[in-house]
C-alpha cells in the first residue's frame, strides 16, 4: 500500500503509514462536515491548543487505517492501535508541522481521479 495510497511518518521509532479510506472519509465528514471543510478547520482554528488537538485527531485516524486493515487481515498478527495519547506524548510540535504535509499527501492520494481520455473525437464530431 506504500506510496500508491499512502504516506509513511515516524512516531516514536515507528513508521505508520497514513491512508485515506472510506472509513477515515466518514470519520472526517462526521467531525468537520467534509474533506473540503477540513482545511479551513485546521487553519482556522480558535487556538494553538485546539489546532494541536485537530492534528493528533487527524494524524491517529489516518495512521490508524492501516494498521485496521492489518487487523482485519491477518486475524493472528493483530498489532495496537496508535492512540491521541501516544501521539501527544511522543511527537513534538516541530513533528506535527512536518507531518501536515504527509497529512496532504494521503489526503490527496487517497482522492486522487485517474482521467483518461478518449483518443476518438468521435462524439463532439460535427456531422454534416
Amino acid at each position: 500500500m506504500a506510496n500508491e495510497r499512502s504516506a509513511v511518518i515516524t512516531i516514536g521509532g515507528n513508521d505508520y503509514e497514513l491512508l485515506l479510506t472510506t472509513k477515515a472519509t466518514k470519520e472526517i465528514a462526521g467531525r468537520y462536515g467534509g474533506l473540503e471543510n477540513l482545511g479551513d478547520k485546521l487553519m482556522k482554528s480558535e487556538n494553538f491548543e485546539m489546532a494541536i488537538t485537530e492534528i493528533v485527531w487527524l494524524i491517529t485516524l489516518l495512521a490508524n487505517q492501516s494498521i485496521l486493515i492489518h487487523n482485519l487481515t491477518h486475524k493472528d498478527e493483530q498489532k495496537e492501535l496508535l492512540t491521541e495519547e501516544a501521539v501527544e506524548l511522543l511527537t513534538t510540535p516541530l513533528d506535527l508541522a512536518q507531518f501536515k504535509t504527509a497529512i496532504s499527501e494521503a489526503l490527496f492520494k487517497g482522492t486522487k481521479r485517474n482521467v483518461v481520455s478518449e483518443e476518438d473525437g468521435s462524439k463532439n464530431a460535427v456531422v454534416e
